[in-house]
């Protein structure tokens, strides 16, 4: 099954590249962009035998190796089913 996660920097942490864009973007005149973070984008197939096997084990694969817990929060689709709600610290 195709998985899509997205990582983000968790609400509070510092991220220079996306202020670094955001001050770029309001140099080029759009004013409206504001917020920005940039994260990453991972795509990976895994052999599951349903939608939910495959949530779980990439819901470990996020929690131990994908992301950091402390700094980044994560969501992921998993093909052909509704989108995961975003992980936090704790869940």
């Amino acid at each position: 099954m195709r998985v899509k996660v997205f990582v983000t920097p968790r609400k509070g942490i510092l991220d220079p590249q996306g202020r670094a864009v955001e001050h770029s973007l309001h140099s080029l005149g759009f004013q409206s962009a504001s917020d920005v973070k940039i994260g990453k984008y991972i795509v990976l197939d895994v052999d599951a035998q349903s939608a939910d096997a495959a949530r779980a084990e990439v819901k470990r694969m996020c929690d131990q190796l994908l992301t950091n817990p402390i700094i980044e929060d994560y969501s992921f689709e998993v093909e052909g089913s509704p989108p995961e709600a975003p992980r936090r610290d704790g869940e």
